[in-house]
């Protein structure tokens, strides 16, 4: 009696565990048939939150004050992205400490594709070469968008500095060391170093008086405050056409199409000043790769459009498109270069 209710115990008893292992079976389909679901759902739904992107409107930030080369450049390609993504773009102006405000906000700010920083990358590169130390650095707390292209700029004097070329602006320096100044946009910037590299190409002494951005120094280059200044086309050339001001060459490479006459600098004799000023969009560190994409294929139809282009040309802006990946090694090229001229001028800001 005993073995035969100790045979139907054990036979319940392994009744009972298949029947567990059979709901434990169908509990891991139901769980498995969850989990494709939610990962199709998952699937689904990345698209169509990129396709929503941006829902809000997108701040621009830019580290210079308004009526500048930058400002210029940032409301010219805002007011087009606007209308390609279908959201405004606020341009947010924060001038200061060489670019670093500006820079350090949209560095900050939540890496969602809402808030982007329109770097001038030569002035960037220059201040990470002579800053001792910066809140934010482009080439790392940024991701590339796109390249938006080249602004050059001109050596302008006073209209009433008794000088018609650069050769002429060298003697004139050199008649009275350390009598005159230059102005910058601010210590640290394109501007700033443009002015140091001439010293070092042409053995001028000279001092330097830094600004908060173009619309700061102008008004007293004009006035004969300052003796001289690189600053860009845009901000600098109507004060040219006024007779305010004299321009005695362009800073980069190559001549400038909306300024055919003006000479380079090595055209006017000093050697190996090739200056470029690079412009272009980029994003917090960590901003998601998709909205990346869509903003450089809308910067890309932004500047395909003709009558952008042919504005911002006559202004001296040189449209040259490129996309993130490219654009990233022009960032690293531009550090390179202008670490090696900064050691060079022996320039460091504490």
């Amino acid at each position: 009696m005993f073995m035969q209710s100790l045979h139907r115990a054990r036979t319940v008893s392994a009744h009972a565990r298949t029947i567990l292992k059979a709901g434990s079976m169908k509990a891991g389909s139901r769980k498995a048939g969850l989990l494709a679901a939610f990962g199709l759902a998952t699937a689904l739904a990345a698209p169509a939150a990129l396709a929503e992107y941006p829902d809000r409107p997108i701040q621009l930030v830019l580290s210079f004050p308004p009526a500048g080369a930058t400002d210029v450049l940032a409301r010219a390609v805002g007011q087009r992205l606007s209308q390609v993504l279908q959201q405004p773009v606020v341009v947010e102006n924060r001038p200061g400490a060489g670019g670093a405000i500006g820079m350090s906000f949209a560095a900050k700010a939540a890496p969602d594709g809402y808030t982007l920083y329109l770097a001038a990358v030569s002035n960037a590169a220059i201040a990470a070469a002579t800053y001792s130390s910066q809140p934010a650095n482009l080439a790392t707390d940024f991701v590339p968008v796109a390249a938006i292209g080249n602004v050059p700029h001109i050596l302008v004097v006073p209209a009433s500095l008794p000088v018609q070329n650069v050769s002429q602006l060298v003697q004139y320096l050199k008649a009275a060391p350390g009598k005159y100044n230059f102005a910058s946009q601010g210590a640290g910037t394109l501007s700033h170093l443009e002015s140091e590299l001439f010293r070092l190409r042409t053995g001028v002494d000279v001092l330097h008086v830094p600004y908060k951005g173009s619309a700061f120094a102008l008004p007293d280059l004009m006035a004969g405050r300052a003796a001289m200044m690189f600053d860009s086309i845009p901000a600098a050339l109507p004060h040219v056409k006024s007779g305010k001001l004299r321009l005695l060459a362009v800073a980069s490479e190559k001549r400038v199409s909306s300024l055919p006459e003006a000479k380079t600098m090595g055209e006017e004799g000093v050697a190996d000043f090739k200056v470029n000023n690079l412009f272009g969009l980029v994003a917090p560190k960590g901003t998601p790769p998709a909205v990346v994409r869509k903003l450089e294929g809308a910067m890309k139809t932004v500047l395909a459009m003709p009558e952008l282009v042919q504005s911002l040309e006559a202004q001296g802006v040189q449209v040259d498109f490129r996309p993130a990946e490219p654009f990233g090694r022009m960032i690293a090229d531009e550090m390179r270069q202008w670490s090696k001229v900064a050691q060079a001028a022996r320039v460091k800001i504490d």
